[in-house]
């Protein structure tokens, strides 16, 4: 069984500011030939994005950059009013113009998009120091790891009867509490009451007897 291989390392792009350096140099460098090397335009973007239309682009400016210096260079005129150096004319200015717009225009779109890829590839450290959004790095991007899986909790079990522990004794018993005094003068009374009742209980029930006889 074959894997996915692996994925082909996405390439760093320039710096920004490189970028423009270059993108004035070319355009300037079209403008000032007045158009005769519009054609270092659509090679330098065919050979950046490497594309058939690029590479077609390029064909066809360069074509039109030699027939519009033909027509020109056989204008016997000097201020070139013929129909063959008007054409000639024409053709260069028209194809400094295209050129220099979709060169930019494509030039900047094809970094844009190489610089998403970029910042979006897995394992790319932090790109702030050259002006580009710092992606957070995927969680265990290239790993292989595993997410753990929990397992199942330990099976419960009978309740198990919890028995209460024997409480120990007491190590001294608690010392015998002393009535108070008016509580014993109050027993006292009541004794002392007692003992009358009981005398003149006595003394009735013999006096009875007595005159019984």
């Amino acid at each position: 069984m074959q894997g996915h291989g692996y994925a082909q390392p996405v390439k760093r792009p320039p710096h920004p500011a490189w970028l423009v350096f270059l993108r004035v140099l070319f355009v300037a460098t079209a403008v000032l030939s007045f158009g005769l090397l519009t054609w270092v335009l659509p090679l330098r973007l065919a050979v950046v994005t490497r594309k058939s239309l690029d590479w077609g682009l390029f064909a066809a400016v360069l074509a039109a950059d030699i027939l519009s210096v033909v027509l020109v260079g056989e204008d016997p005129s000097d201020d070139l009013s013929t129909p063959g150096g008007n054409l000639g004319m024409a053709l260069l200015l028209g194809a400094l113009a295209a050129g220099v717009v979709y060169y930019l225009v494509a030039d900047i779109r094809h970094f844009q998009a190489l610089r998403q890829a970029y910042a979006g590839a897995p394992g790319v450290p932090g790109t702030s120091g050259y002006g580009y959004p710092q992606a957070p790095a995927p969680f265990a991007a290239t790993t292989g790891g595993h997410t753990p899986v929990p397992g199942p909790g330990p099976v419960a079990g009978p309740p198990i009867p919890h028995t209460p522990l024997p409480q120990p004794p007491s190590a001294t018993p608690p010392p015998p509490q002393r009535p108070a005094p008016a509580r014993i003068d109050q027993v006292r009374a009541e004794l002392d009451e007692l003992s009358d009742y009981l005398r003149k209980h006595d003394g009735h029930h013999d006096g009875s007897h007595e005159g019984g006889r």
